[in-house]
């Protein structure tokens, strides 16, 4: 599914060339959940951004299933996040000016694929329908965090990448939100890869990396 080979990022400051990524490796399987941890600064974001094509690599590879996502242009890289990625973040990210119900489908549709059926499953798995009218500055966090989940998965992506997608939620509700998640990937098969700095939520998934000083523990 992933393959990320050699992988290494830097970023020029005013004084000094900062190595983020030393030459990462990893792999997530279909259907596998794996957790990405570390301190912070060690560059989980980073390794997020290079695989959804949010950023260049400076080295290395990173493989789709059988697109070498590092050897895509700008344009290459938007069709792929539009086609074969879902993206959950912390923040959200719903338009504004959309419903719930048109916030849903955006992806799905710019894609052009749009499947009725599954789009109906998500609704009443994220228990939505009573939401579908209502606008993002209506909701909580936990039901547009649930919004965001089921746009992301609305196209069937191959992989999901969530950057600590339940940072701004209390316990219960992260916990409730990353299990909706965990078995909407599993109904798909799609990989999963999630940054996070909860020990506790990492353990719920199928696997736990560590980033350390720029590689992969």
């Amino acid at each position: 599914m992933l393959r990320v080979t050699g992988l290494t990022k830097s970023y020029r400051t005013t004084s000094e060339n900062v190595a983020v990524l030393r030459g990462v490796d990893l792999v997530v399987a279909n259907g596998e959940s794996v957790a990405l941890s570390g301190e912070s600064g060690s560059g989980k974001s980073t390794l997020l951004h290079l695989i959804a094509g949010l950023d260049a690599a400076d080295s290395g590879e990173i493989r789709l299933a059988d697109t070498l996502v590092s050897g895509l242009g700008d344009a290459g890289r938007a069709e792929l996040r539009r086609d074969r990625l879902g993206l959950v973040f912390q923040q959200f990210n719903l338009i504004p000016s959309l419903t719930v119900a048109d916030n849903l489908v955006f992806q799905s549709r710019i894609a052009g694929r749009h499947d009725a059926t599954w789009h109906d499953e998500l609704v009443e798995r994220l228990g939505l329908q009573s939401l579908l009218k209502r606008y993002p500055e209506q909701l909580s966090g936990g039901q547009q965090q649930r919004v965001a989940i089921g746009r992301a998965l609305a196209p069937k992506p191959l992989l999901l990448l969530a950057d600590e997608p339940t940072g701004n939620l209390d316990e219960d509700t992260a916990d409730e939100v990353l299990a909706l998640a965990r078995d909407l990937v599993a109904r798909t098969g799609c990989g999963f890869l999630m940054v996070t700095h909860s020990v506790r939520l990492a353990a719920t998934l199928d696997r736990q990396v560590t980033l350390h000083a720029g590689v992969i523990a």
